[in-house]
């Protein structure tokens, strides 16, 4: 079932092999993909769908050094070698858009941009810089009302970048502790005002980018990723967890979105989504699921066998397995991921795995 082809609305895959987006920091200094780049995803366009790394959609949502963004005509034209390398294949490929809000070092921004999020509270911990190494996160301005349309805006106006891009669709990132969730996480956001103090208020900033989205580009070329129970960036469980994102699946829903994307890091040590409420948002959500976190082929047939969702996102073995689909159909051994080269510059431990035929 894994291999098999798989049609629903306008979307259709090869498999129901997702490759999650996964941060490489291989974009040149000023956030422009490269020709690297466009070979680094080529490799990998036999999976189903191709989910970009986070790519900003703003000069202030730029957090980390040497990530892309998709918000000027040099970074339109840059990405069209990506789109055509993956489309040469007959994979599919959405871009994802990550404005990092407060998780953010004002060194990694080009001038003129600012950290920003729902509050002043600045995230625990530090981040690399390429000019001062590791920094600890700058504090951020709280957003006001103009700023929030703002940034709604654009998400808007990347998207339609994204389809002249030559991208089949957008996936909007509301997890892993960046802007949209840090909206969604009431450790985060303390307002008391539209936009915080309780489960409609935090949900707000989601839904008025996917409605946004969705009104710019159309339904089916929308998706969202969520990580509730999520504790990266300084967000956390809280008491209506359940109940808000229930809430949120079922307004995202309404909108039409073609896919919600469930983040769960249980297999690298984060706290485990409940079995339930994923069964519980499945319901709530009527578009397609992608499940994600620490599969492997026989743990992916058997979801996708169960129904727990329609397609199975691979993150780490994508990395490092360029021809992961022929892999795991012939259930032949998988290369290890070399963490040391996850976020460094060149070639090495991005485009230098090898396919199985060597």
């Amino acid at each position: 079932m894994l291999f098999d082809k798989f049609s629903a609305r306008s979307l259709h895959l090869a498999n129901h092999m997702v490759m999650a987006p996964m941060t490489r920091s291989r974009a040149t200094p000023a956030h422009t993909p490269d020709a690297l780049m466009a070979t680094y995803y080529g490799q990998r366009a036999t999976a189903g769908l191709i989910i970009t790394e986070g790519t900003s959609p703003s000069p202030n949502g730029l957090g980390y050094p040497r990530i892309p963004g998709l918000y000027d005509a040099a970074q339109v034209s840059a990405w069209r070698d990506t789109t055509a390398a993956v489309h040469a294949q007959g994979g599919k490929i959405f871009v994802q858009f990550m404005h990092c809000g407060r998780v953010a070092h004002v060194a990694n921004l080009p001038k003129g941009a600012e950290v920003l999020g729902p509050g002043t509270a600045v995230c625990p911990g530090e981040m690399y810089t390429d000019t001062l190494g590791m920094q600890p996160y700058s504090p951020p301005r709280a957003m006001l009302d103009a700023d929030i349309a703002h940034v709604v805006k654009e998400h808007v106006t990347a998207a339609k970048l994204a389809l002249d891009a030559g991208f089949d669709g957008v996936e909007l990132h509301g997890a892993n502790g960046y802007l949209i969730e840090q909206f969604l996480n009431p450790l985060i956001n303390t307002r008391t005002d539209g936009y915080g103090g309780s489960i409609d208020a935090r949900n707000r900033l989601a839904l008025e980018i996917a409605r946004a989205t969705v009104s710019a580009i159309g339904r089916d070329r929308v998706g969202i990723r969520l990580s509730p129970y999520g504790v990266f960036n300084g967000t956390g469980e809280f008491p209506e967890v359940q109940t808000q994102y229930l809430a949120l699946a079922k307004e995202l829903s309404a909108l039409g979105l073609i896919y919600l994307h469930l983040v769960d890091h249980s297999a690298m040590g984060a706290p485990p989504v409940p079995a339930d409420f994923k069964l519980k948002l499945r319901a709530a959500f009527d578009g397609l699921f992608i499940l994600s976190g620490g599969f492997d082929h026989a743990s992916a047939e058997k979801a996708l066998l169960e129904k727990r969702g329609d397609l199975i996102a691979f993150g780490r073995p994508f990395l490092a397995n360029p021809d992961l689909v022929a892999r795991m159909r012939k259930d032949a051994p998988l290369n290890a991921p070399d963490m040391a080269t996850f976020y460094v510059p060149g070639a090495k431990g991005y485009t230098d795995y090898p396919a199985l035929a060597a």
